[in-house]
């Protein structure tokens, strides 16, 4: 059997099938199978070579989206001109909404039913954790709402993660953090 000379071009598409599915059917409805159903080609035993499990997939998938957001290049440019949310109550409104009918569901909460699954998280109430966690990053922590310096912005990330550990969820990092402030800085430099 031939060797896969491009290991990352085939984990680049386990993720983008993977992801593609877990947002049309939901995280508990797909199955190993229906990845490799959409892979053409690509084995069982090569997603098992890449990855040990749905979950581990899962991980994975979440861990692009993290990093597609710490590093996006146009953020930089949003921030240097984006307007003052909460002087902007319809735009506010917008994200709002869609973080409460779009984020927290499809992307917060089959990592929580994940976590309470494997024991990691305990919440009786994971659709309002999830909307708690989005309402809290995107807008608490967001210093387009509330004209946050680094410092107040520093601070609130650091609670929010204080929070997030709290609850099984050790997922915030320094690396997270420096561009959070590198993008409040690009924010309050242009007020």
């Amino acid at each position: 059997m031939a060797r896969n000379k491009h290991p990352e071009e085939t984990v680049r598409r386990i993720l983008d099938v993977a992801f593609r599915l877990f947002m049309e059917k939901g995280y508990e409805h797909t199955s190993i199978q229906d990845m490799i159903d959409e892979l053409g080609g690509l084995s069982k035993g090569a997603i098992y070579h890449h990855f040990k499990s749905k979950e581990e997939i899962l991980e994975a998938v979440s861990d692009s989206i993290a990093d597609e957001f710490i590093r996006r290049p146009v953020q930089d440019k949003f921030f240097m001109f984006a307007p003052n949310l909460y002087n902007n109550p319809k735009l506010l409104s917008s994200i709002l909404q869609d973080t409460i009918e779009n984020v927290a569901p499809n992307y917060i909460l089959p990592i929580l039913r994940q976590g309470m699954e494997d024991g990691s998280i305990q919440t009786q109430y994971p659709e309002a954790l999830a909307e708690l966690i989005v309402l809290t990053a995107n807008v608490w922590i967001n210093p387009m709402v509330f004209g946050s310096n680094e410092r107040e912005t520093v601070q609130r990330f650091m609670v929010f993660g204080q929070m997030m550990e709290g609850l099984g969820l050790d997922i915030l990092d320094q690396e997270i953090l420096n561009r959070l402030t590198e993008l409040t800085a690009l924010y309050q430099k242009n007020r």
